[in-house]
């Protein structure tokens, strides 16, 4: 089960995607949303995220994006 903060920087990351259809990083996060953890903490829950299945890193540089499940549990 994912705590809050986690789920926190799931709906984030959803809501910035959804807005710009473009992968999310953990600094631009930070930057739009008070989230109250620095980059790299939300690096590290956004690392869980992806091993959960949540979200997915289209590649190694990019920013991360929601999955099918990831999107289930935010609906």
């Amino acid at each position: 089960m994912l705590n809050e903060r986690r789920l926190e920087v799931l709906r984030a990351i959803v809501q910035d995607y959804v807005g710009t259809e473009e992968p999310v990083g953990s600094k631009a996060l930070t930057e739009r949303h008070q989230l109250g953890v620095s980059p790299a903490t939300v690096r590290n829950d956004m690392a869980a995220l992806e091993d959960e299945g949540f979200i997915a890193q289209p590649h190694t540089s990019a920013g991360r994006i929601p999955t099918d499940k990831g999107y289930r549990l935010f609906v």
